[in-house]
C-alpha cells in the first residue's frame, strides 16, 4: 500500500486495556534480543489485548511482522500480556523493548497512546509507531483507519441480506474508537433501507475492557440478539467476536460480520465460515510493514499516516462469495464515499 498524506488528527480518548508486563507474568515470543545486531533491523511489538492469535486485530498487526520478517529481514519482538494492566506495565513494556535496541517500536492499541507519550521522549532516537491513536511526539507515526468507512459497508451489506429487517452490532467497549465502527455501520445500514432496526450494545463500558477477550460474552450477547429476531450481527471486540460468530452459526439464516482480520479464513473460525457474511478488515499489517520499511530505508516516518477506504486501509473481504448478488451495490456506495457523495460519521 501506497503511503496516505498525513492529516491532522484529534486524539482518541484514552482508555485502559489490559496487559500484563514481563513482571507480572508477560510472555514473549520471536527471536531474543541482541544489543549487537550488527545494524540489522530490530522491530519490537507490543501488541493489544490478546495478542498474537487473537484472530482478528492483533493478527493483522502480526501479519505485517510476520512480512518484514521475510521481505526485510527483520529481527523481532513480541510481548503479549494478559488481562489486569497498570499504565506502569505499559511503560515498563515500551521500554524494556527501547532499552533492548529495537528500533522501531509498535505500541498496538489506543491504550499505549499515554505510555507512548512518554516512553518516545526518553527515546528520542527511536521511532515508535502508535495504531489507533494519536501522540504529537515528533518520533512517532501514528498509524490510524477509517473504521467507519469499512463499517458503513457493512451496513449496507447487513440491510441488503437482512430478511427480518433487524441487524445488531456488538461493541467491545463504550469509547470513541469502537463508536467509529457502530456510528459507520448503523448509517450504512439506515441509508440503505430506512425501515431497517439497529441495535448497538457494548460489552463493556469505562475501563472494563474485558470485552475485547471474552468470547463467552461476545455469544451472550450475540444470543441475545437472535432470539429478539436480528439475523445480520456485526462484532468490533476483538477475541469476543468468536463468541459471536459461534451463536450466529448456530442460528439457521443468520449471518455474522467479522472485524479487523478475514475471519472466515481464520482456522479457529473455518466451521462457521458459512455464516460470516463478511469481514471489515483493517490492515494494521500494512501500517506495520510501512513503517518498518521507512526504518530500513533511514527515513523513520512520523507524523499521521490515515488509511482510507480509497487507499483500500479499509475493505470488505469476499471469502465465500456472499456479497456476490449485492456487489454492485456495495461498489456503488465505496465509489460514493471515496469521492466524498456520502460523508460517513465517525460519531452516533
Amino acid at each position: 500500500m501506497r503511503r496516505v498524506s498525513k492529516i491532522a488528527a484529534a486524539s482518541i480518548a484514552s482508555a485502559a486495556l489490559a496487559f500484563t508486563a514481563t513482571a507480572c507474568g508477560e510472555s514473549s515470543t520471536g527471536s531474543s534480543s541482541s544489543s549487537e545486531s550488527g545494524g540489522k533491523l530490530k522491530i519490537g511489538m507490543a501488541y493489544d489485548v490478546g495478542g498474537r492469535g487473537d484472530n482478528s486485530f492483533n493478527d493483522s498487526a502480526a501479519r505485517g511482522l510476520d512480512k518484514a520478517k521475510a521481505e526485510l529481514g527483520a529481527e523481532t519482538k513480541e510481548l503479549t500480556a494478559k488481562n489486569g494492566e497498570t499504565p506502569a506495565d505499559r511503560d515498563q513494556r515500551l521500554s524494556q523493548l527501547a532499552e533492548s535496541g529495537y528500533n522501531p517500536i509498535l505500541a498496538v492499541g489506543f491504550a499505549y497512546k499515554e505510555s507512548v507519550d512518554k516512553v518516545a521522549k526518553k527515546h528520542p532516537n527511536v521511532t515508535f509507531g502508535l495504531v489507533d491513536s494519536v501522540s504529537d511526539v515528533k518520533n512517532v507515526n501514528n498509524i490510524v483507519f477509517t473504521e467507519e468507512q469499512g463499517s458503513y459497508l457493512a451496513g449496507v451489506a447487513a440491510a441488503l441480506k437482512s430478511k427480518s429487517g433487524e441487524v445488531g452490532f456488538i461493541g467491545a467497549v463504550d469509547n470513541p474508537l469502537i463508536k467509529k465502527f457502530a456510528a459507520g455501520f448503523q448509517q450504512g445500514a439506515t441509508e440503505t433501507d430506512s425501515k431497517v432496526k439497529v441495535t448497538i450494545q457494548y460489552l463493556g463500558t469505562g475501563q472494563d475492557t474485558s470485552g475485547f477477550s471474552s468470547p463467552d460474552k461476545g455469544k451472550a450477547a450475540a444470543k441475545g440478539m437472535l432470539d429478539k429476531g436480528i439475523d445480520v450481527v456485526y462484532t468490533a471486540a476483538g477475541g469476543s467476536g468468536a463468541g459471536a460468530i459461534e451463536a450466529v452459526a448456530g442460528k439457521k439464516g443468520a449471518w455474522a460480520i467479522g472485524v479487523d482480520s478475514d475471519q472466515a479464513k481464520d482456522p479457529s473460525l473455518s466451521k462457521y465460515k458459512a455464516s460470516i457474511l463478511t469481514s471489515v478488515v483493517k490492515n494494521v499489517d500494512a501500517g506495520v510493514f510501512d513503517l518498518a520499511q521507512s526504518i530500513k530505508d533511514g527515513k523513520p516516518r512520523t507524523g499521521t499516516t490515515t488509511y482510507s477506504l480509497a487507499e483500500n486501509g479499509v475493505t470488505l473481504t469476499t471469502t465465500g462469495d456472499h456479497l456476490k448478488d449485492i456487489q454492485a451495490k456495495l461498489d456503488e456506495a465505496k465509489k460514493k464515499i471515496v469521492d466524498g457523495s456520502i460523508k460517513v460519521k465517525s460519531t452516533l
